[in-house]
């Protein structure tokens, strides 16, 4: 793993989120972003080598509306930063991790993801992203 890439905080409404995090931070977001696969909408702001990424749910069933729904606001998944995603599943799979995906799927920032389960990694929903070149 190469670093931190970013850390993903789930909010119940972006626009809000976005108020906060531009006084927080003292600059605006960057891009705004919707996956719809992961029924989410996305925001970025950059601090210094890396990034926080606000989550909003786009439907009831998506993960970030149940997240919200049991634990509250707050900070869901860190994201590293890798080489070679697809490595990195094989090496985490080989320590015992359990993923959440088999194969990495494409992602919010051009990045390929894959998630680690928070049971296997201390109650911490882990994200491992790659540059999508594909």
């Amino acid at each position: 793993m190469k670093k931190i890439e970013h850390i993903g905080i789930a909010v119940k409404n972006l626009e809000s989120g976005n108020d906060i995090y531009k006084k927080l931070l003292g600059k605006a977001h960057y891009k705004t972003e919707e996956v719809k696969s992961e029924n989410v909408k996305t925001s970025f702001f950059q601090v210094g080598p890396n990034k926080i990424e606000l989550l909003e749910a786009t439907s009831l069933d998506s993960p970030i509306a149940k997240f919200i729904e049991k634990r509250g606001e707050g900070i869901h998944h860190i994201a590293f930063a890798v080489k070679d995603i697809r490595k990195e599943m094989q090496r985490l799979e080989k320590e015992g991790f359990i993923l959440l995906n088999k194969e990495p799927k494409k992602g919010a920032d051009n990045k390929l993801v894959c998630f680690v389960h928070p049971k296997t990694a201390n109650g911490v929903l882990i994200e491992l992203c790659q540059e999508d070149t594909e």
